[in-house]
């Protein structure tokens, strides 16, 4: 997070509003505007916690500012602290203390003993942009809550910016879950997060994800989850980048030869103009000839497949983790049409269809073939052909690409249930 004070804008303040917000001293809009009312809370922030009240958030500020994003603090233990005390004077749960604090005894807490205490709000919000700042502190933020928790890098995008997912469970039957190939389709991104969240909170707590045993589900198999294959695509389209920035005005001169597609919102290619989902190999000549004949001849907002199989950093990434796995299905998530595609040309996966309708049932999306404009090259197509095991590609919600936030509830109800099915018939 870069310095801010009144009069910044964007993404940034978002995220300065969220962490006001989740501490109690900010209850305006998160509008992403650093206006009177969030500079009034920051001072109050400041002045509580031995700050100069000079309302600019700086680097001191924003360390103190840091627990609200990744959703814990450290306490040391005093004289008759419990963890149902703790739970209480906290606003958390004694559960979630335990599984925060493995090598703790809540039975011998020794005075002076460090503990984290997780906050008892959820890490994924649902009225932010997402950028990959953000996912860093939520992933960030489950690995401390939840130790058994892997996040890890599997790579590098285009700028550099480190691509992370993160897996947990300890079944035999590896699943992996992807999102945001594409950079307006970044609401997928919050989706799976969501989910992530929802089954480790289920886990310590013996509840349940959409009426199934979140202990009995990950017991049986081990889900790995990419959230943000797009980092870069999604932050320009959510105008995390400065406008000053080498990426930045690479874009713009990129967009600059396809004005037809609307900046940065049409934008759907990774940072360099390449689309990350149209870059694997799985009949990626076919590909090329069908965008090029549309038009998508050089590095473009959208459609532009890249100079060869597997250019995109990004693509290559996935590429090689799923290599490296034994993945026995997996979810892409796109958006929108709220529909399920489950074969690649005239290869079906064995139980694939089964599963796809099982699928379609709990959520109430349809089973459809993919247009054959766009029925190549795709990260499920190459993940059919090369392993002939069940892969699906879910376009989620419906309506306008990027769709608003205000869409993600009704998402999460209709996806919470399909990814359930996904893991029990893996």
């Amino acid at each position: 997070m870069k310095t801010l004070k009144y009069g910044s804008e964007g993404t940034d303040v978002e995220l300065l509003q969220l962490a006001l917000s989740r501490g109690g001293w900010y209850t305006g809009a998160v509008d992403g505007v650093f206006g009177r009312q969030t500079l009034n809370a920051v001072r109050r922030f400041q002045a509580s916690f031995g700050l100069a009240p000079d309302g600019i958030v700086g680097p001191l500020t924003q360390d103190a500012l840091d627990p609200l994003l990744t959703g814990h603090f450290n306490h040391t233990v005093r004289r008759g602290d419990t963890f149902p005390g703790l739970a209480r004077r906290y606003d958390t749960t004694a559960a979630a203390i335990a599984a925060a604090n493995p090598e703790a005894d809540p039975r011998n807490l020794r005075i002076g003993q460090k503990l984290i205490i997780p906050y008892g709000f959820d890490l994924v919000p649902q009225n932010v942009r997402y950028t990959p700042e953000l996912v860093d502190y939520i992933l960030d933020g489950l690995a401390v809550r939840y130790p058994f928790a892997r996040p890890q890098k599997y790579g590098n995008s285009a700028s550099g910016t480190p691509l992370r997912l993160i897996g947990f469970g300890t079944g035999e039957r590896e699943v992996l879950i992807n999102a945001a190939h594409h950079a307006n389709e970044w609401i997928t991104t919050p989706l799976v997060l969501a989910f992530a969240e929802a089954m480790l909170k289920a886990y310590i707590a013996d509840g349940t994800v959409a009426g199934r045993s979140a202990k009995a589900l990950l017991s049986r198999v081990k889900l790995y989850i990419a959230p943000l294959v797009n980092p870069d695509g999604a932050a320009l389209v959510n105008g995390a980048f400065d406008r000053d920035s080498s990426e930045y005005r690479q874009a713009l001169r990129i967009a600059a030869a396809y004005p037809s597609v609307p900046f940065p919102e049409g934008w759907k290619a990774n940072i360099a103009g390449t689309d990350p989902n149209l870059n694997y190999p799985a009949d990626w000549e076919e590909a090329k000839r069908i965008k090029f004949a549309q038009g998508w001849v050089s590095p473009a907002p959208r459609d532009y497949v890249g100079e060869a199989p597997l250019s995109c950093p990004e693509s290559r990434a996935l590429y090689e983790f799923t290599k490296q796995h034994d993945f026995r299905l997996t979810l892409s998530y796109h958006t929108q049409g709220e529909v399920i595609y489950w074969k690649f040309k005239n290869i079906e996966p064995e139980r694939a269809r089964e599963i796809a309708e099982a699928m379609a049932a709990v959520s109430g999306y349809d089973i459809e073939e993919v247009p054959e404009e766009s029925a190549n090259a795709g990260y499920k197509d190459w993940f059919i052909d090369e392993y002939r095991l069940p892969g699906f590609t879910i376009e989620a919600g419906k309506g306008r690409n990027p769709l608003p936030l205000t869409d993600l509830a009704e998402m999460i109800s209709d996806n919470f249930p399909l990814m359930v099915t996904a893991l029990e018939l893996a």
